[in-house]
Order: C-alpha cells, then structure tokens, then sequence
C-alpha cells in the first residue's frame, strides 16, 4: 500500500473518537447528553466515522483512586439511534468480557438500529486492573480471543457457526434475523505482535494501528502487517487499514496543565489547520484508508478546530465525506 500513487488512491476516511471517560476537571465522565452533542457536531462538519472505546475502570499504578468510564456498546446504541449518517465504530470491544455469539447478536442487532452503519472493533484487552475489579480471568488474552473471533465471524458473514472451543463454545450456533446486510457488519481487530497479526491476517476485514502523531511509529507496524499477510497468503488489498491519530490544541485547555506528551510530535499532531492537514495527508498518501482521530482537550471548541483542519484535508486530497447516508 505505501507504494501505491497518491494520486490513484481511493478517499480516506476521517473519524473521530469519543471520550468516555473522566474530564480533569471534575473527575467524572461527562454526561451523556454532552457526548451526544459532540457526536452530532462532528456528524454536522463532515466527519465519516464516530467511534467509542471500550473500558470498564482505569487503575494506574501512580494513582490511588479509580478513575471512572462509561460502557462503550450502551453508549454505541444510543449513538445509532441519535445519527443518521456517520459510521459508528468500536475501538475496541473487549472479546474477553462478553460471550463472543452473544456480541455478535448485539452487533447484528445495533446494526439494525443503525441502518447498517457498525463496524465491530474487537481486541483481547490489556489493562489487567479492569479484568479483576470485574471479576474477568486474565490468562491466555490471545488464545481465548483467537477462539471468539471463530465464532464472532461465522456468525456475522454467514449466519451460522458450530465451534467448541477451550474457553468459548457455540454449538450450532445460528444468527436470526440476520439484520441489515447479508455479511454482518465488519470486523475490525487492533493488533501488534506475531500471533495477533496472524488471527488478523486470517479474519479481518479492517486493522487498526493506533496512536500515532506522524508516522514514524505507524510504518513499523504495517511493515509487521504486511509479513503476516505474506504468511498467511492474503492479499492486503483485501483489508481495510484503520490508524489511530492524535491531534492537540494546546491553546485550548484553558486553566488545566497541557499534558507534556504533547510536544512529542512522534504521538501527536499539533499546530495550524494546514499543519495538521498535512499530517492527515501523510497518513493519506501511505495508503491508510481510515484516520480515527483522538482530538484533545475533549471539547467542542476543540472539534471546530479540527474540523477546520478536515476542510483542508477533504480539498488537498479531493475527496468529500464518504460515509453514505444510513
């Protein structure tokens, strides 16, 4: 993909993140109804995608209290119902936390209430903290998500699955209504390392790398991608390439402490519209067919900057929103 023409490449896609969880300012997650105007805000500039995260808690080992989160899929149903047109994504479901046929009934079943417009983002999960206050086993993270996308799959492409596995079973599983579209929504798997780039390489139809700022750390990671296709027998051109992006407005978090992470250009993209832009076309011109944008501080001040920064995109690139209307 990063020897393709820009010229000849298709549209990216630019998306954008929700936060779910606490605001600095008063230690809890913001209520729904503002998330709601933030989604709509960005549905109105021209975005194509709006996306949650999927956590339980954060417990970091510097901080003596919990920091708190809405659950993701409550919030990405409620999102369907409230937009028409954008896309809604999942960065990412845990597969750990929900019974893997049961998940693919729930996205089969958001689908519906979207009008077609879920992609199903799942991952193994990370953040042991969350595991245990939930009473979740922590072991064999990649074995046993191996074992639900072998369900989650079949279920969502072709309505059936008959799977016994040593952590998740679904014997002649069978998914009724089939929903929206006759394959299901897609599904979208973040993942580094050998063996997670394999299970992506054999049951993907989107990949997500995430966050970068420019490049630097992304191209390692596809590099990674592209081997395990070659493994595999895929050919790359099948896959939809999703990259997580981070972009700043340091002038904008007021009276909180700008986070020194900031002035690392390797994990965020800051300064002018055009600047910002620019980063955005870098990531275009490698072939990455989807930018999933963390905008920060989470603000609608913030997002009206950034949709300036699209405008510019969307015109250098040639390319309006691409997200059809549901």
């Amino acid at each position: 993909m990063s020897n393709q023409d820009p010229v000849a490449l298709k549209p990216t896609k630019v998306g954008v993140a929700l936060m779910l969880g606490e605001v600095e300012q008063t230690q809890t997650p913001k209520p729904w109804v503002e998330t709601r105007a933030l989604a709509l805000q960005a549905e109105a500039f021209g975005v194509d995608s709006v996306w949650v995260y999927d956590h339980l808690l954060y417990r970091w080992p510097n901080e003596e209290r919990t920091r708190g989160i809405w659950e993701g899929w409550s919030i990405l149903c409620a999102l369907a119902e409230a937009t028409e047109r954008v896309e809604l994504g999942t960065i990412v479901m845990c597969t750990a936390w929900r019974n893997p046929a049961l998940l693919a009934k729930m996205a089969i079943t958001a689908d519906e209430i979207s009008g077609g417009r879920i992609i199903l983002g799942i991952g193994a999960g990370w953040h042991e903290p969350e595991f245990a206050a939930f009473g979740y086993p922590f072991d064999h993270l990649a074995g046993r998500f191996e074992e639900s996308v072998q369900i989650i799959g079949p279920l969502l492409k072709d309505g059936h699955v008959d799977f016994h596995g040593t952590y998740v079973s679904a014997p002649n599983g069978e998914m009724a209504p089939r929903g929206p579209r006759p394959g299901g929504p897609p599904v979208l798997i973040a993942s580094k390392g050998e063996r997670m780039l394999r299970i992506t390489a054999e049951h993907a139809d989107q990949w997500n790398a995430a966050w970068f700022g420019n490049p630097t750390q992304y191209l390692p990671r596809f590099a990674a991608l592209k081997t395990a296709f070659e493994k595999a027998g895929r050919d790359l051109d099948t896959l939809v390439v999703t990259v997580g992006i981070q972009v700043a407005y340091p002038h904008l978090f007021g009276d909180d402490a700008v986070p020194d992470a900031i002035n690392d250009p390797e994990k965020f993209l800051t300064g002018s519209a055009e600047e910002i832009a620019e980063g955005m076309l870098a990531y275009r011109d490698l072939g990455v067919d989807h930018l999933i944008t963390i905008v920060s501080p989470d603000t609608s001040e913030a997002l009206a900057e950034f949709g300036k920064a699209l405008a510019i995109f969307r015109e250098r690139s040639g390319a309006s929103s691409t997200s059809a209307p549901a």
